[in-house]
């Protein structure tokens, strides 16, 4: 059994979420991982590279979004 805790801060962690972990896992060992959450997007330096290569392309041959999402689709099955 595993249990997540998504919080905004590390500022959050308070002695409501111990007492929560006291209580779900009882006398069992446990193990407590804490990493940062990396769901907010960064952009590399190659894909910043790819996109100021693409604002370069010539505007006649740009591919609406829909067009570009059906081609994958079909593509790729995505």
């Amino acid at each position: 059994m595993y249990t997540k805790y998504h919080l905004k801060s590390a500022e959050d962690i308070n002695t409501d979420i111990l007492d929560a972990i006291k209580a779900a896992f009882k006398s069992k060992p446990i193990i407590i991982t804490v990493e940062e959450d990396k769901s907010e997007y960064e952009i590399t330096d190659e894909m910043k590279a790819v996109l100021d290569d693409r604002l370069q392309e010539d505007e006649s041959t740009y591919l609406s979004a829909e067009e570009s999402i059906k081609q994958l689709n079909k593509k790729y099955g995505l």
